[in-house]
């Protein structure tokens, strides 16, 4: 089962946070990290974030990244939100 970790920080602190988990394995690994990242979206009620490269190159290290203001076209109430696979 994948499974992804979200996490919305604000000063240092944990806003809300979700596990999403995706059992469809005829999917690629990077279209259950789409289908996590919409759901989580849908789930936090905020737009979709933008990959810059520097999200996209610490993802593939670290299956982790956070996506600050940069990422977002509107403007975000939190300081950052932080996306994990926790499990694959």
């Amino acid at each position: 089962m994948f499974r992804m970790w979200a996490k919305l920080i604000k000063d240092t602190r944990i806003v809300k946070d979700t596990v999403i988990s995706i059992s469809d394995y005829s999917l690629s690994r990077t279209s259950m990290v789409f289908q996590a990242l919409d759901d989580i979206c849908l789930q936090f009620d905020l737009g979709k974030p933008i990959w810059l490269d520097a999200t996209i190159h610490g993802f593939q290290k670290h299956s982790k990244v956070r996506f600050t203001q940069d990422n977002f076209i509107e403007q975000i109430e939190f300081d950052f939100l932080e996306i994990q696979v926790i499990e694959e």
